[in-house]
């Protein structure tokens, strides 16, 4: 199967681009996004993804506001054409490649609606290609970018509408790739223990001059196997940029040390501070406040029991679901994984601190030796 891509210079196999070089019925290939007010008055994510060897394209908007998380679902069955990024009223354009991204929700019957662009203020970054397997087999091999920027444009959701603001607005593209536990688990071959703890924070924090990220993976006995650390410098504008790899772009490879509070009966920070670790030796602290603004990432089908990544929905279906933010069940596998609104702050090496805003993501499944946890679905005592 041709399409648009095979007329570019860019094939790794003797296959049209349409074929994956795998067969895994895993593989996947995602665009994410997340926002959020500089007064931490709303938190915006959004979510498109083409499962290739599944034949699914699905994608999300999750905003919470006033108290309350509402979220569009979308899924279709994928079209043959990959460079086709619409889910019925859900469109997805590339304006510039790495470069402004657009998304709209024209009118439909969820009352969930939106023109949102995103403007990038860095390069690209790399993230390390992340790899776990189980006892028999690859369970995720996976790249992730990170791009950090602003929004603007509206969102209307139940009656109401949400002006975005690109001065007052924080933003970050994640696209990644490869293969992770996506659509309905494989049953067939022997049977096998398919259950291990995981255990993932990201704390992607806008400073006034870089953008800094870390993020790590962890086992039960809090071992990092995998770690990101990276530095990007921000451009007052678009142009600016120097394009997709900036030269004064940093990437640390160490570890990254940290000390949470959790909340009682939960797996979620209300304090914590995190160093950043390079191998020559480098580092610094970021300790961070929550705002009190916390998105579940059910609402972009993360661990969701009907709209999953890459489950089958017919050839077309759209849907919404809302909830007030204080009335789940905190402990529940569908909302354990959440990002949480922070505002950040380091001291620079002239001794003035520094203010910065983002977010800590934590998805904790299982028992973890340093946080606590004993059980699978334990809160902290």
């Amino acid at each position: 199967m041709l399409s648009k891509f095979d007329d570019y210079a860019i094939h790794q196999t003797a296959e049209p681009l349409f074929r994956t070089a795998s067969s895994d019925r895993f593989t996947y290939d995602r665009y994410w996004y997340n926002a959020h007010a500089l007064d931490s008055s709303f938190y915006f994510g959004i979510a498109l993804c083409r499962y290739p060897n599944l034949g699914i394209m699905d994608c999300s908007l999750s905003i919470v506001a006033d108290g309350e998380q509402h979220a569009f679902h979308g899924s279709r069955r994928a079209p043959d054409e990959p460079t086709d990024t619409t889910i019925g009223p859900f469109e997805l354009k590339i304006l510039e490649p790495m470069g402004r991204h657009q998304i709209i929700i024209t009118a439909n019957d969820t009352g969930i609606e939106c023109d949102l662009t995103f403007t990038p203020k860095t390069s690209a970054l790399e993230e390390g290609r992340q790899t776990l397997g189980n006892h028999r087999h690859v369970i995720m091999d996976a790249t992730r970018l990170d791009q950090f920027g602003s929004w603007s444009g509206f969102i209307r959701y139940n009656g109401k509408e949400i002006k975005v603001e690109g001065a007052t607005t924080f933003g970050l593209k994640d696209r990644s790739w490869g293969i992770r536990p996506v659509g309905d688990s494989y049953t067939g071959g022997a049977p096998l223990d398919m259950y291990q703890a995981t255990h993932f924070m990201w704390l992607p924090i806008h400073w006034e001059n870089e953008c800094t990220l870390a993020g790590w993976f962890e086992d039960a006995d809090a071992y990092q196997w995998h770690t990101d650390q990276g530095f990007l410098p921000v451009y007052k504008n678009f142009d600016a940029i120097p394009g997709v790899i900036d030269s004064q772009a940093q990437m640390w490879q160490g570890q990254v040390e940290y000390d949470l509070q959790l909340k009682k009966g939960t797996r979620e920070a209300k304090a914590g501070s995190f160093i950043m670790n390079d191998k020559s030796g480098k580092a610094m602290e970021i300790s961070v406040e929550f705002t009190g603004t916390i998105h579940r990432m059910k609402g972009l089908g993360y661990q969701h029991p009907e709209w999953g990544h890459g489950k089958w929905q017919g050839e077309l279906k759209i849907g919404s679901e809302s909830w007030e933010v204080d009335s789940i069940d905190p402990l529940a596998l569908e909302y354990l994984h959440q990002q949480q609104v922070v505002v950040a702050k380091r001291i620079l090496p002239s001794g003035k601190t520094e203010i910065g805003h983002g977010v800590l993501e934590q998805m904790h499944i299982g028992p973890h030796r340093v946080l606590g946890f004993k059980d699978w679905f334990d809160g902290a005592k």
